[in-house]
């Protein structure tokens, strides 16, 4: 099947920005405190998950489609095992760290609590998902969301994606009204811990699982050729990026007030009471939707368009999402994304095993650390490399 490179240079995006936005250093990060975070209620994790979603539409309704919904069922729920055994293997290989490397408990409690391979109850709470250690919470939600994808893939295919819109909203309201403690409080209480920590996520379910399923709609409706995209987002359309802009603007200085402790106190309780990240909150939903409608249009429309400022634009966030590194990454986003894991807990624990280190020394860990990313793309796809090769050679 033929690669979507711009999707993959998003998703290598994105796992650039993850990795410097988990990095934790003693005395701050000066790269966490100026890059897009900071200036907008848009996350890498955002857009991670929401192309995810996207591609889960487009390949599995192609595949249902030419073999049929079983066909294409299977080979979902067989993705999310191997999700799961990446899942469950990262997790293994952190604590075997933990056990023989020294001062790795210490050093990583506040990620692992008291989390050891001799605490069955805490495993058991890993296993099935209700507690995740820190920087391990994506997989997890791709996991259970594909569980329920064959079915919503299916329901699209029907013509029936309204239904499926109707419901994941009425569920990420239900997550903002709170409606999943009557699950997850009792539950708490069952798998805690020696160290008080029982139920560990950073994402609540009911409010991402929008983002995952709005753009399984959007993939499995362009699989079937139902959405003209060219026509919805034409150069003479330019309403549709302003509006975006006006949206985004209106919140940059909102996001600087509250990413630098600036909003007054008589407004900051009401306001953050809408944009909690892990509930994805209305706040968020709104700079995403905003975001991603603004920059569909200037990538499908913006080459096009009469203005020459636009056209520049344009070409430059292309040129940025066509960059072969990040490509590169966005290929292998799975296998990226777990190495991502290792690189911020091997940081960490240098970083907590040394002096306070310089903001220079951090920078140049963080370069080297970003670079060390294409490590497992560049292994996956070693056959190619060596075998160019070879044939160089055999010439």
């Amino acid at each position: 099947m033929k690669r979507f490179d711009l999707i993959d240079g998003m998703r290598g995006y994105f796992l650039v920005f993850m990795l410097i936005n988990h990095l934790v250093f003693a005395g701050g990060f000066w790269l966490v405190e100026i890059n897009h975070r900071q200036f907008a209620f848009v996350e890498d994790a955002q857009g991670f998950v929401f192309l995810s979603g996207l591609l889960i539409g487009m390949v599995y309704a192609r595949k249902m489609m030419k073999y049929g919904y079983e066909a294409g069922r299977d080979m979902i729920w067989n993705r999310a095992l191997e999700l799961y055994k990446y899942a469950m293997g990262l997790v293994i290989a952190v604590l075997f760290a933990r056990m023989v490397i020294p001062h790795a408990p210490y050093i990583w409690y506040n990620w692992l609590g008291m989390t050891s391979f001799d605490d069955p109850l805490r495993l058991a709470a890993i296993a099935t998902f209700l507690f995740q250690p820190t920087f391990m919470d994506i997989l997890p939600q791709y996991i259970v969301y594909m569980i329920f994808a064959p079915f919503l893939v299916k329901l699209c295919l029907d013509g029936k994606w309204a239904y499926v819109m109707a419901g994941s909203l009425l569920v990420w309201m239900a997550g903002q009204l709170g409606l999943q403690q009557l699950f997850t409080a009792p539950m708490n209480e069952i798998v805690k811990g020696v160290d008080e920590q029982g139920i560990r996520v950073s994402f609540n379910l009911f409010g991402w699982q929008l983002v995952f399923y709005t753009a399984l709609v959007l993939g499995a409706m362009t699989a079937q050729n139902r959405i003209p995209w060219t026509k919805i987002f034409s150069p003479e359309r330019s309403w549709i990026a302003k509006a975006a802009l006006i949206v985004c603007v209106f919140f940059v200085p909102l996001r600087i007030a509250t990413a630098w402790n600036l909003m007054p106190e008589f407004m900051l309780g009401k306001f953050s009471t809408m944009e909690i990240r892990a509930d994805f909150g209305p706040v968020y939903l709104i700079n995403f939707l905003a975001v991603g409608v603004g920059l569909t249009w200037l990538i499908i429309a913006g080459p096009k368009h009469h203005n020459p400022l636009v056209q520049k634009i344009a070409a430059g966030v292309i040129w940025v999402l066509s960059l072969k590194f990040l490509q590169l990454l966005g290929r292998h986003s799975l296998q990226v994304y777990v190495w991502h894991v290792a690189i911020v807990y091997g940081i960490y624990y240098l970083d907590g095993r040394t002096a306070e280190l310089t903001q220079i020394q951090k920078t140049a860990i963080a370069v080297v650390g970003i670079a060390m990313l294409a490590i497992p793309a560049l292994w996956r796809e070693r056959d190619k490399w060596i075998g160019n090769s070879q044939k160089t050679a055999g010439a």
